[in-house]
């Protein structure tokens, strides 16, 4: 089941961040149509028992049940109904490929219920500021981080009043999270066992390597489908570190779109998405730049060597959670990329798994490595909520409770190691199978890697031919750079950045 997040480092298009008021007019008026009868169970919401009734309105993330999101997510809700007898929480499970524009016609024509998933288009006027919640005490805390401050229970290197990443076009927290999302390698213990492999794979030379040792075992090396997610993560994972001493150089903008340097949650620099839109337009940095044109080497030599000549062709369970999901889970395949919520896919599988970050590129496979380390960047995203600004009185202090039972460490570790989750609080652990999506360097944000192409066009798109052999590279590096430019003149016009010198 695809798992909606914000990937922390997935090929940048740079969206405007605000939408156009039109907009929600537009959705306000096709609430008639598809949005009153959700409204109504909200507005009556003290059932013939007394109880107090809350509502969480999201995505099924787990599987593909209309109508509950699953065993774990049923367990914690009734842990919570048994904390607060006089609270009811009822799901609204909404389809993967409509709960944002659901949630966005709730929230703009203010009839959403108390809990809606962060991830809809909105403005920051229709959701309540958390931020003076948060200063103070969580009551389900009774001694240690969170106890004084509800805050403090959070990991700060991801999400906090102070996180750019946390912040909304006000500057205020409006969600909390139930978890992160982390991305990288799931690998199946098995077949690494039968090749005489140990894992994590280190290097870039020792994954070739391992790839050649799973063929001979009898398996396909790395599991990969028809999706934008593996070739895009890949080369986005690869130019990361073959880039990063760029990134001084092209980092000249804000993450606000202002005149010096953009850094991520942890205080490191990050080219930011005007600066990059100025690096392309500018030419400063072009698909024949050596350490782009070294990514699409090195790219497609671990193509030729550890994915199966037919990749392109497996269209079958194409998922977010799990990329090639069909041969890894059929323990064919013995890697394969995914995020934790890829634990939910393969809780059926038939032998031991585990996972591990990208290797790293070194000096043995190209003399442009820079020894930066493979980076991708955990964060909040996964699974995170907001109470609209509608919701007032007893339903707010509702609300804002069931936030405050779920961000507390022994009530929410449960659920994490049933959904594969990596814990958004200090004190829980989160998912075994996980752990290595968020640990170390790899947690951290990739600071500059290639662009993506213009609304409209998949990530896929952009390497399918490079990787399949049916363009040259220099065919592959006209057709890149043009992509680049159009993908990067659009971020101009949303962000309205043409009065800049350098994009006239």
């Amino acid at each position: 089941m695809a798992a909606p997040h914000h990937a922390p480092a997935v090929l940048r298009t740079n969206r405007p961040r605000r939408l156009r008021s039109a907009f929600f007019v537009v959705v306000a008026l096709l609430l008639a149509l598809s949005g009153a009868a959700c409204a109504g169970d909200s507005a009556d919401s003290t059932g013939g028992d007394g109880k107090l009734t809350i509502t969480v309105e999201g995505p099924n993330q787990w599987n593909d049940s209309g109508s509950s999101f699953g065993k774990p997510w049923e367990d914690l809700v009734a842990a919570f109904e048994k904390a607060e007898p006089g609270i009811r929480v009822k799901t609204v499970v909404l389809p993967l490929n409509s709960f944002s524009q659901t949630i966005s016609t709730h929230l703009a024509a203010g009839t959403a219920p108390e809990l809606v998933f962060n991830q809809a288009p909105h403005q920051p006027y229709m959701v309540t500021a958390l931020d003076g919640y948060l200063k103070k005490p969580n009551p389900y805390i009774k001694k240690g981080p969170g106890s004084r401050r509800w805050l403090d229970v959070f990991r700060k290197r991801y999400y906090g009043i102070g996180n750019p990443s946390s912040r909304n076009a006000e500057g205020h927290v409006e969600f909390v999270p139930f978890n992160l999302v982390g991305t990288g390698i799931f690998y199946n213990r098995d077949a690494f066992d039968k090749a005489g492999l140990k894992a994590p794979v280190a290097t870039f030379e020792d994954l070739i390597d391992a790839c050649g040792r799973l063929k001979a075992a009898g398996y396909t090396p790395l599991a990969m489908d028809r999706s934008d997610l593996g070739p895009g993560w890949t080369m986005t994972t690869i130019s990361g570190m073959l880039l990063d001493s760029w990134v001084d150089k092209l980092n000249v903008y804000t993450v606000d779109g202002k005149p010096g340097k953009a850094f991520s949650s942890t205080g490191a620099p990050v080219v930011a998405g005007k600066s990059m839109a100025k690096a392309v337009l500018t030419g400063e940095l072009t698909t024949r730049t050596p350490e782009v044109v070294e990514s699409h080497k090195l790219i497609k030599r671990m193509w030729d060597a550890c994915v199966d000549k037919d990749w392109s062709g497996n269209t079958e369970g194409l998922n977010g959670a799990v990329v090639g999901l069909r041969d890894f889970a059929s323990g064919k395949a013995g890697m394969a990329w995914g995020v934790n919520f890829g634990v939910s896919a393969l809780k059926d599988v038939k032998f031991s798994f585990a996972s591990m970050p990208f290797p790293q590129v070194t000096k043995e496979s190209t003399r442009l490595a820079t020894g930066a380390p493979a980076r991708f960047g955990a964060g909040v995203g996964g699974t995170s909520y907001m109470v609209p600004s509608t919701i007032k009185g007893d339903r707010l202090a509702a609300a804002v409770k069931f936030l405050q039972f779920v961000s507390t460490p022994a009530n929410i570790q449960p659920w994490l190691s049933r959904t594969g989750g990596i814990s958004a609080v200090e004190g829980a652990s989160g998912a075994t199978a996980t752990k290595a999506f968020a640990d170390g360097d790899w947690g951290d944000s990739i600071p500059l890697a290639v662009p993506g192409g213009p609304p409209g066009v998949t990530t896929l798109s952009l390497y399918e031919g490079w990787l399949l052999g049916t363009k040259s590279l220099p065919q592959q590096e006209s057709y890149l750079q043009d992509m680049w430019t159009k993908g990067q003149r659009q971020a101009v016009k949303d962000n309205k950045w043409d009065k800049e010198p350098w994009a006239k």
